[in-house]
């Protein structure tokens, strides 16, 4: 059940982390754990993964994934809340959350410091989120029409402070005590012709992206919308023999201070 668009951009910031091998991390957020088993892939086989999230039946369906990928004995998975999370402080060597921590509304902070708590002094805090796309090559003010309505700046609204932007978000790395902090994008892109799984995952994504923005738009983009953005159109947009598009994940990246050994901790 691997998604065809997001997995290739993921496997390409995991492996930017080059995290260390046998060791220990905590997957936040987790959904239905995909993310976790590339994770425990990167890490090899004496490596270990915990996935959390606030579903349980995400938490049923993830180990059973797990269970059939042969990485039972690697990966596990609890219910959990990243603004209380589970575990006594310094438990994991890493902690990563993805559209999560950050990126849904609500002050970062909390919920960064909790990650900084259960990771171990040195280790990594990561956050990696959806950040950008080009997905109407030909109608760039049709798109930006679109991304500037509510549903398009989700999970951003007009009323949220601007420091509460993700892509702000070193901002609150430093206020939770996180040092060496670095921030990389990542692109993947698509191009025609398109296989039935991109085209199928490049259809829910313009559902998902642009749903119920037909009260913010005028009449002549709401028309142009219809007809490029909805598969029934038999000018559909994913039909032009030349596509392409693309779209980014930025991640960022701190470390938990490590222990200063003169001050006799």
């Amino acid at each position: 059940m691997a998604d065809p668009l997001q997995e290739p951009v993921i496997r390409s910031a995991i492996q930017a982390l080059a995290l260390s091998p046998g060791s220990r991390g905590l997957d936040v957020g987790c959904g239905i754990g995909l993310q976790s088993l590339l994770l425990a892939e990167s890490v090899g086989g004496a490596g270990q993964v915990t996935g959390i999230d606030l579903s349980p039946e995400f938490m049923v369906y993830a180990t059973g994934i797990a269970e059939k990928a042969g990485m039972s004995e690697q990966v596990s998975f609890q219910e959990g809340d990243v603004k209380s999370l589970p575990f006594d402080d310094d438990t994991f060597d890493w902690a990563w959350s993805a559209n999560c921590v950050g990126y849904a509304p609500g002050e970062p902070l909390p919920m960064l410091k909790e990650l900084a708590r259960v990771v171990k002094p040195g280790g990594s805090v990561v956050v990696i989120a959806w950040s950008s796309q080009q997905m109407l090559p030909g109608y760039p003010l049709l798109e930006a029409h679109l991304n500037a309505t509510s549903p398009g700046i989700a999970p951003f609204s007009r009323e949220m402070r601007p420091e509460l932007h993700f892509l702000r978000m070193a901002g609150w790395f430093r206020e939770a005590g996180l040092e060496e902090i670095t921030v990389r994008t990542f692109a993947g892109d698509v191009c025609a012709p398109l296989s039935n799984d991109i085209r199928s995952a490049l259809i829910a994504l313009l559902e998902m992206r642009w749903t119920g923005v037909q009260p913010e738009l005028s009449e002549d983009d709401w028309a142009e919308f219809q007809r490029l953005c909805l598969p029934e159109s038999p000018d559909f947009i994913l039909n032009l023999l030349d596509y392409y598009a693309f779209y980014t994940y930025s991640m960022f990246r701190g470390r938990v201070p490590r222990v200063n050994v003169s001050d006799g901790v």
